[in-house]
């Protein structure tokens, strides 16, 4: 370890090191965080599941919150705009065998964002406060935010946000360095998370452009955060963890897997899929995945097509060994 690299807590929670997944809808399901924990991930963050779904008894939505004990500590995310739904749905579930709670406030996508939700947020910091304050009250365990640069260009009030969340009882802060309006795309911008650390008193985390030990030592560089974020890089590679550590360990990172590493890790992935979730979906699901995974292998862009329509394990197996 590192100075860089080092154990943190939020509230009560101990977390071993600061490297965390990032919540992806549709990514870090059960099955993938298992993967990114035994690869060094410190804290791993599930999916985003709706506070007025859970207050709906979906059941869809329970089962998104399943966990294993082999995964904490893990951070629960959910998401809505109404103080009163956030907090009775926060006190629902609290008793779930989760460590964190995480308010998203980030989200890009529509049919989040038009009903004022997710990164819709960032436009109104005084509701901000109110929802933290409102979950902050309602649970024992620790309350974090996830939020970004902005709600637009024009719009830039990252730290406003991260203080109102502050105010509010937000014992950490998640700072995606882009806007809304960016969505994915464009550079992150770092500067915005120096901002927010230099403003709150609670630990922040970057996000944003991670994709090496390289990156991260440059964001502790030019934001001093106090952890790191980790998403779109970690699809397809949940060993960027064990990377990351390793090159704090002795300067060097280590390369991508080989091929044969990679689809051993791939099918494994799949197994779990499968148990998870039957094979039909378990498959399906897998498709996404065994596009990430394979990307930058040889073969991989002539499979492409074949791995993104496989209906069994069988089938899915029988490609792995036409890359190499």
């Amino acid at each position: 370890m590192t100075d860089i690299i080092r154990p943190i807590s939020i509230g009560d929670v101990r977390i071993p090191n600061n490297l965390i997944l990032a919540p992806m809808a549709g990514v870090t399901d059960l099955p993938f965080r298992l993967l990114c924990k035994e690869q060094g991930a410190g804290l791993l963050c599930m999916e985003m599941i709706s506070a007025k779904a859970v207050t709906y008894h979906n059941k869809k939505t329970d089962a998104m919150i399943e966990t294993d004990p082999a995964e904490h500590p893990v951070s629960l995310q959910i998401f809505g705009c109404e103080p009163d739904v956030m907090a009775e749905a926060a006190k629902m579930i609290e008793d779930r065998d989760f460590d964190i709670l995480d308010i998203n406030m980030g989200c890009p996508v529509p049919k989040v964002v038009n009903n004022g939700e997710g990164s819709a947020l960032m436009k109104d910091p005084k509701l901000v406060e109110q929802i933290v304050s409102a979950v902050s009250s309602a649970v024992k365990k620790p309350v974090t935010v996830k939020i970004r640069r902005g709600f637009d260009e024009a719009h830039i009030n990252a730290v406003e946000v991260a203080l109102a969340a502050e105010a509010g009882g937000a014992r950490a802060i998640a700072v995606h360095g882009r806007t809304r309006e960016q969505y994915y795309s464009g550079q992150a911008h770092w500067d915005i998370i120096a901002s927010v650390k230099s403003a709150v008193s609670v630990p922040v985390f970057g996000n944003g452009d991670i994709k090496s030990f390289d990156d991260v030592r440059r964001m502790y560089e030019e934001t001093g955060c106090d952890g790191f974020m980790i998403g779109r890089a970690a699809q397809g590679d949940p060993w960027i963890f064990s990377r990351i550590l390793k090159g704090a360990e002795n300067g060097s990172e280590p390369p991508r897997p080989e091929a044969s590493e990679m689809c051993e890790m791939l099918l494994r992935h799949a197994r779990s899929q499968i148990s998870y979730r039957g094979e039909h979906m378990g498959i399906r699901e897998m498709r996404k995945h065994a596009a990430w995974y394979t990307t930058g292998y040889k073969n991989a862009s002539r499979l492409r097509g074949r791995l993104c329509s496989v209906e069994t394990y069988e089938e899915l197996e029988a490609l792995t060994k036409e890359i190499g």
